[in-house]
């Protein structure tokens, strides 16, 4: 819901950062992979309940996670580079392990530390599966049908109210609240949900 929005804020602060980052030795794709490093990373402080610094690392990957998009848009717009599927795949890859990581992560910690139950994170994984299949579905289909739908990004993506941006605050607020993981884990559940119905009736509609 908030994507879009938040892309054209940031847009020149991440484009600076790229000029700043553009140096030999530095390429997106190196960026995606140390953002899902530090990623899987919080996600195991999560688990042994070092939540101070998950946080910090789980901020840290998801702003490297957007700046890696930025370099290679810089070096596309001054003919270094060239439009890289095999650099979107990968992205779209890491941010899937990230995001399912996370949620196992605090899952891990909470019912340990917090008493909290696991089954409002398993639903939060099944949420998380059946829009990530609604969407990659409709990407592949889309493209291969000429309805693309060009934001900017790799893939056609459907958004709806639980994006990119939302998935980033709620894990940091897990990371933030542990103790309230378990109703947090519940209310993200029920959003994602509803999110991932609304895509598949748009993709169904969007398709026909």
């Amino acid at each position: 819901m908030l994507d879009r929005s938040l892309r054209r804020a940031l847009e020149a602060p991440l484009a600076a950062a790229a000029r700043i980052l553009d140096r030999p030795g530095i390429t997106p794709d190196g960026l995606t992979l140390t953002g899902l490093g530090l990623g899987i990373a919080s996600a195991a402080l999560a688990a042994v309940q070092w939540w101070g610094w998950a946080l910090a690392l789980w901020l840290v990957s998801r702003v490297i996670d957007g700046l890696d998009g930025a370099l290679a848009r810089r070096r596309r717009a001054d003919g270094r580079g060239t439009d890289s599927e095999a650099g979107g795949f990968l992205d779209i890859t890491a941010d899937f392990v990230v995001y399912g990581a996370g949620v196992l992560g605090v899952a891990i910690g909470a019912t340990a530390g917090f008493d909290a139950a696991w089954w409002p994170f398993l639903v939060v994984l099944l949420a998380y599966y059946v829009n990530g299949a609604a969407f990659l579905a409709f990407s592949s289909i889309a493209e291969r049908t000429g309805r693309r739908i060009d934001d900017g990004r790799s893939l056609s993506f459907l958004g709806r109210i639980a994006e990119g941006t939302e998935t980033i605050v709620v894990h940091a607020l897990w990371l933030l609240l542990p103790f309230w993981a378990e109703p947090i884990a519940l209310v993200w559940a029920i959003v994602v949900a509803i999110s991932a119905v609304q895509r598949v009736v748009a993709g169904y509609r969007a398709l026909r």
